[in-house]
This record gives structure tokens, sequence and C-alpha cells, in this order.
């Protein structure tokens, strides 16, 4: 096995030994408890994983919008040369939809029902780029002409529940690039879109990344998409990034039995079989983590150091990636990553 050549650029944002906890009545739940990511300009990371695994709450704590009661009690998140941890309210204010994009996975609940969509995608605009309705309302055409939006000079006047789901989510998009972000969140943007408005919307998605240079987040819990939309991949479990690298090592050699796991139950074109595998279990409570490896109570591999102390460090493989698995240990290069 070659060595991956490392990359030399500095990383647009970079994300280190994250933690973000909810304090409930119930108790402390570790909903990120320790996650670490790079993402370099003008790439793509696809974050996967299962409802719960922290994919949605990392990206929350990224652009401190973090409901009630969650708190991020550790880690680094830096940006453009800040920390965004440690920045003031009215710096994030200024940064996001400015500087970092996000598409929600609910467009419909994204989108406010009492506002035209020619006022909620040029809102951004008026309030960041200071400019005038006028002229924002005919960069908002534009914008809607840019995302596929057909008669877009009428789409303006309309109300979010006069269009489609797919047209909603495309709306929702030219929101979020209106300021030319130089990274875009999309979080499961494809949830409620059928099989062909979610192609056309990917398609869109790459489109409007090769137009503006911009990096994207995207969020999915189903790995099947990230194959053709990503440049690396990190697999979510309990909190945790369990496996992180290019996206062919990941898809074609998983090195997490998770990871594993999660492509075995995708079907494959050209593949007959009886019965696709199912993951045995359910995913762990955020609130009441086992101990050890989060992911050894449903795991046929398991050995005894699995299910003791704590989780696994993440093992740097020679192909670039890193995984908390301590199948892992003898292949990794050097010493153990920290975090990730």
């Amino acid at each position: 096995m070659t060595n991956a050549q490392p990359d030399t650029r500095e990383p647009l944002l970079d994300v280190r030994d994250l933690r973000t906890h909810f304090y409930m009545r119930r108790g402390v739940v570790k909903a990120v408890n320790g996650v670490s990511f790079q993402v370099m300009p003008g790439e793509t990371l696809g974050l996967v994983g299962e409802s719960g695994s922290g994919k949605t709450v990392t990206c929350l704590s990224i652009l401190r919008l973090l409901p009630r009661g969650a708190r991020i009690v550790g880690g680094h998140i830096g940006f453009q040369g800040r920390d965004l941890t440690l920045a003031s309210d009215s710096t994030m204010e200024a940064m996001r939809g400015k500087h970092i994009g996000m598409v929600l996975q609910n467009a419909m609940a994204a989108l406010d029902p009492v506002f035209t969509v020619g006022t909620q995608v040029g809102e951004p605009l008026v309030i960041h780029d200071k400019l005038t309705w006028k002229v924002a309302l005919r960069r908002v055409v534009d914008l809607l002409r840019m995302v596929k939006i057909v008669s877009p000079e009428l789409r303006i006047h309309s109300y979010p529940h006069e269009l489609s789901g797919g047209m909603r989510q495309r709306a929702a998009s030219a929101a979020a690039i209106g300021c030319q972000p130089v990274l875009l969140i999309a979080d499961e943007p494809t949830t409620a879109l059928d099989v062909t408005t979610q192609r056309q919307y990917l398609d869109l998605l790459r489109e409007l990344q090769r137009a503006a240079g911009m990096a994207i987040i995207f969020v999915t819990h189903d790995i099947s998409l990230v194959g053709n939309m990503c440049d690396r991949i990190a697999v979510f479990y309990g909190g945790l990034v369990v496996e992180y690298g290019p996206k062919e090592a990941v898809l074609t050699r998983p090195s997490h039995p998770y990871t594993e796991a999660l492509l075995q139950s995708v079907p494959k074109l050209g593949e007959s079989r009886d019965r696709l595998r199912s993951i045995r279990g359910d995913p762990p409570d955020s609130g009441r983590l086992p101990v050890g490896c989060p992911f050894h109570p449903r795991c046929d591999a398991a050995m005894e150091v699995c299910r003791s102390g704590e989780p696994p460090p993440a093992f740097a493989l020679a192909d670039g990636r890193r995984t908390r698995c301590w199948l892992r240990e003898p292949d990794h290069v050097g010493t153990a990553a920290g975090s990730t």
C-alpha cells in the first residue's frame, strides 16, 4: 500500500476534540464527545451516520446555533484564523450567512411561511452586503435562476407553501449562497426529496460549488450518497468520528466495523442477495454511553479491550485515514492520534 501524499494547504475549517453537551433533567447528554476533522478549501466533506450520532449538533456547534441547554464544553473550531468557540455573539452574527451558509434538511421549516421567497432570499444580501431592497431583489432573481427555479421574476412574490418540496429546497439553497460564503453546510438537504429531485439537487450543489469555489460539509445518514458527492468522509457514531479519510479508501476498504456494516446494508446494482445485512441493536443513548468503544454492544468483532476504559484513540493508517478501532492498532503508523 502506498502512502497518501499529505495535503500541505491550510485547512479552511479545523475542528479539534469538539465536545458539545446537553444539560437536561435526566443528566448530561454527550451529543458530541471529542470530534475532530478538517475541511480544505473547495472540497466536500461528507458526515455520515445514523440519526443521533452527532452530525447535526456538530454543524450547529460550528455555527454556534445550539438550542437552550446545550453548551460547547471543550475543543477548538478554527475558521479563517479564528477560534469560533471564543468568538463573540456579534462576530458570529456577522459570520453566519456571509462566510458560512447553511441549508437545513426541512426547507418548509427553514423558510418563514409569512414572508415571500424574495424577502427571505434577499434578507442576507441586505444585512451582510448592505444592498438596497431594490438591488437585492434583482440579485434574488439571478440567484433563483442559478438554482434552476423557473420564472424567478414571479417566484420572488411566492410564499413557501406555494412551492414544491424541491423548489423550496432550491430557494433555501439560494438564500444560503447569496452572499458567496466560503463554506456551505448542507444538513441532510435531500431527505424530503424524491429520487429524481434528489439527483437534480445534488447536481445543482456540485454546479454551485464549481461556480463559487466554496467548500461543502454534506450531512447524510445515507452512505450511498457520498460516493459521487464527497472528497473525504467522516463516519459518526456515538458522538465520535469513528473513521475519517479519503472517500475511495473509506468506501472500498472500510477500517471500522461500523463503516463496514453501513456499506453492507446498502443494496448494490447487479448483486443478488436474499437479505441485506442489518446492524443488530440500536444506536447508543448519548445520555448513557457504554463504557469503552460506543459500538461494542453491536459489533461482532468486539474484544475485551473494547468493553473497558475509554473509547479507542484515533489510529493513523498508512493510506491517510484515521480510525477508532482496537483492531487497527497493529496497522497504525507513528503514534495514535489523539481524537478524531
